[in-house]
């Protein structure tokens, strides 16, 4: 797969979208530099280029159907997969590509799916998250009992899907016993991040703004705490005025980025020089920001039985999803101990390092995508 060709659908790409677009940055990167040669279809935006080359990778952004940057709805979904499907089918039939690999089941799965039996071309799936029955149904659980049929038929018809963590494994098996599933951890540029800033008396917390995300649960058990610590909440969202209401009626004083570029300066201070990184979401698969968290050495609070604790192991503090007092009872053990946060933050860089740097989760794409072009069946 080296000097392959592939094709890849991935609906959400920097600027658009939240961790899953990162890992497709970041996948997509480490597969290039090393001389596989990619060819992204994408969402457009804004005044986002439509055809970008950047070395081995070649972008095309179709349509203009988004309006926001963080996320996408169901409906502006549709006439990208139309669209989609149309370009992929004519770049596959031009020949060339040993493979698909797509990301996200819905919506890209579908044109996957599509593109598979107009031409044949055999598809790889990594899955994230919310495309996945009861990961998320709060928001998604409607949709896809609707879709149930064709988000079947699209999973079956996947050569592999992969997952980065065991509890989404879980969910998709539970959902389709025959889907071809494999384990592969979510990766991180260990050198994005330093661990040797000077840590500051700070509490960072990155996320996408919905109720499951848990900002809430911080909010209330800061404002228990009382702690002089600076608060600083990156990310935007349809719930960031609903937190920001809370953090003025709790008068807990936080100060909300909103959206910060991931290659900003600023994101980069923040996370160089903070000392502690919450992250108590209610539901995960692999969430990137704590990989950012490990790689900048901070010292983590987040919840067990969900994707971040497979994440972390026994690099962080964790805490029950959706308890304010267990989040200040474990910030209050990490204000009162700086040899405990600093403890953690090595923990945490060394277990980056050892299992999640890019080239090493990459390779392990490229023995999935061997085995599925070596595989002479239909």
């Amino acid at each position: 797969m080296k000097a392959a060709r592939i094709l890849s659908l991935s609906y959400e790409y920097p600027p658009l979208g939240g961790g899953g677009a990162g890992v497709v940055l970041g996948l997509t990167h480490a597969l290039t530099v090393t001389g596989t040669r990619v060819d992204l279809m994408t969402m457009g935006y804004g005044d986002l280029p439509a055809v970008e080359s950047i070395g081995q990778l070649r972008i095309r952004r179709i349509g203009r159907f988004r309006t926001r940057i963080h996320m996408c709805s169901a409906a502006e979904m549709i006439p990208y997969v139309i669209a989609a499907a149309f370009h992929a089918i004519r770049a596959a039939k031009a020949g060339g590509y040993a493979l698909n690999h797509t990301h996200f089941v819905f919506p890209d799965g579908v044109v996957a799916y599509l593109l598979k039996r107009a031409t044949g071309l055999k598809y790889v799936l990594t899955a994230h998250g919310s495309d996945v029955p009861n990961y998320n149904p709060d928001r998604f659980g409607l949709l896809h009992r609707l879709l149930r049929p064709l988000w079947l038929r699209v999973t079956s018809e996947a050569e592999c899907i992969v997952c980065s963590s065991r509890a989404l494994r879980a969910l998709i098996l539970q959902a389709n016993p025959t889907a071809r599933v494999t384990l592969i951890p979510n990766g991180i540029d260990c050198a994005k991040f330093s661990p040797n800033g000077v840590k500051r008396d700070r509490i960072l917390i990155v996320t996408r703004m919905f109720p499951r995300k848990g900002v809430q649960h911080l909010l209330r058990a800061l404002a228990a705490l009382r702690t002089d610590y600076e608060v600083n909440i990156v990310g935007d969202g349809p719930y960031r005025e609903t937190m920001q209401e809370l953090a003025r009626e709790l008068a807990v004083p936080a100060r909300f980025w909103g959206t910060l570029d991931n290659s900003s300066p600023q994101l980069k201070e923040l996370y160089e020089t903070s000392r502690i990184f919450v992250f108590p979401s209610e539901t995960e698969n692999f969430p990137i920001v704590l990989l950012e968290a490990m790689t900048a050495g901070l010292a983590i609070i987040t919840t067990g039985n969900t994707g971040c604790e497979e994440v972390v192991g026994d690099s962080a503090l964790l805490v029950n999803a959706g308890s304010p007092a267990a989040i200040a009872g474990r910030l209050g053990e990490l204000i009162a101990n700086p040899a405990l946060c600093e403890r953690l933050g090595r923990g945490a860089r060394r277990r980056a390092e050892e299992f999640f740097d890019w080239p090493r989760v990459a390779e392990q794409y490229r023995r999935v995508f061997d085995g599925v072009c070596a595989d002479p069946a239909d």
